[in-house]
């Protein structure tokens, strides 16, 4: 009797089934028993029920030799969970360098598209925290204004998660910093957060303070008066930029993702370049 009767098959992945061996030695990190039984001829790609493979697990688990084994074995790079993840959302939701950089290299997409249940790879790493899979991420090409429907795009997840050095990454990549959603700006999460390095930063690149939500709120509403974030905001209020800061934020706003390789080589002072690039932030 065939073995395979009255299982379902689900796309390229071949028949669902429960965890495997595979998917336990990927999760634990068990590096030597899992190249074991990848060399016995166990698959690599056999999913559960959700559509978890061992991919999934070593990355979500920050295994990134055991990533290793299995993209060396044929691991499909690009599956999806059930709910629409991909390993490299994993990885990045793990805050994986390592295992991003490894899936990067065997093809994986790093702008999948986004379900109701999830977040890009960048996103992910902006949750996460992690500013060197942000910049890895954004050095591949990845959407800087992404929408995701729970936090809008990655800037507004940066600063929701009070995430400094990212958000400084993917303002210095070109991210618009006044994206909305439901005109909500990344200002409104940073004074929501009560984090003035991030206000100051988003200020600098240009972020509105008197953009009101669809509540009528403005950033300052979202701090609780007295506070070094309503502090901040107030002098902003009444010490509008300079215009050499306005000048700054236009050139930056017109080159767009392209400011930092224009700018490097402009026939100008290095000064000059480094006060373009923000280098203060560096």
């Amino acid at each position: 009797m065939d073995s395979s009767a009255g299982r379902t098959c689900f796309g390229e992945i071949g028949f669902w089934s429960e965890r495997t061996p595979v998917h336990e030695a990927a999760s634990l990190g068990q590096v030597e028993k899992l190249q074991l039984l990848v060399d016995s001829g166990a698959s690599v790609n056999a999913a559960t029920v959700d559509n978890m493979t061992p991919l999934h697990d070593a990355c979500i688990q920050d295994h990134s030799e055991c990533v290793r084994v299995l993209l060396n074995a044929g691991a499909q790079v690009d599956v999806r969970t059930i709910h629409g993840s991909t390993p490299l959302c994993h990885a990045c939701a793990a805050g994986s360098v390592e295992s991003v950089r490894l899936l990067l290299d065997h093809g994986a997409s790093v702008n999948p598209s986004l379900t109701a249940l999830t977040a890009s790879p960048l996103h992910e790493a902006c949750i996460r925290g992690n500013p060197e899979c942000v910049k890895l991420i954004i050095s591949k090409g990845a959407l800087l204004e992404a929408f995701d429907i729970h936090f809008g795009t990655p800037l507004h997840t940066a600063c929701a998660k009070a995430h400094l050095e990212c958000a400084l990454q993917l303002l210095n990549a070109g991210a618009r910093v006044n994206a909305t959603k439901f005109h909500e700006t990344a200002l409104h999460h940073a004074a929501r957060v009560d984090r003035t390095d991030l206000i100051e930063l988003l200020v600098e690149f240009g972020g509105d303070i008197n953009v009101s939500d669809n509540l009528g709120r403005k950033p300052i509403d979202y701090t609780t008066p007295g506070s070094t974030s309503h502090v901040c905001l107030q002098h902003y209020e009444s010490c509008p930029l300079s215009l050499q800061q306005l000048s700054r934020i236009t050139l930056r706003r017109v080159l767009g993702t392209r400011a930092l390789q224009v700018i490097t080589k402009l026939d100008i002072s290095q000064r000059f370049i480094s006060y373009l690039c923000y280098k203060k932030y560096s």
